[in-house]
């Protein structure tokens, strides 16, 4: 890897980071602002979102109160550069209790973010937010 990709890998660690911050604090401005205004997102629940503004009007249905009695942690795991201005970010998500302790079935997640670069920074372009079952 060059000296680029790894500014670029640092970035879009970053970016991830910030996916965990908004989640954990609920701040859904901070959440939709880290995609493109026409990304595409399934989620874990494989609900279908297209656009800023329906991953919005979602993440306002969902995201306050979501986070009370849980920790949630991301971790990039591996990311593979399309182009130099688009990546597949593979991330291993992690939920457990304000304790400490997963949670459940459900505590583990493994979403794929394809991000692309715009006008110089990382954005969630298309992403698909898979749980983990079972091993």
């Amino acid at each position: 890897m060059n000296t680029e990709q790894n500014a670029d890998v640092e970035a879009i660690k970053q970016v991830v980071a910030r996916v965990e911050h908004a989640q954990r604090h609920e701040l859904v401005d901070e959440f939709v602002a880290l995609f493109r205004s026409d990304a595409i997102w399934t989620t874990a629940h494989g609900k279908r979102l297209t656009g800023r503004d329906e991953i919005a009007a979602f993440t306002r249905q969902v995201l306050p109160g979501a986070m009370r009695d849980l920790r949630a942690t991301y971790e990039v795991v591996h990311v593979l550069f399309i182009r130099p201005d688009v990546a597949a970010v593979k991330v291993r998500q992690r939920y457990s209790t304000a304790a400490g302790e997963p949670v459940g079935d459900q505590s583990e997640g493994s979403p794929l973010y394809v991000m692309s670069r715009e006008d110089g920074e990382w954005l969630l372009t298309a992403c698909q937010n898979t749980p983990v079952v079972g091993s």
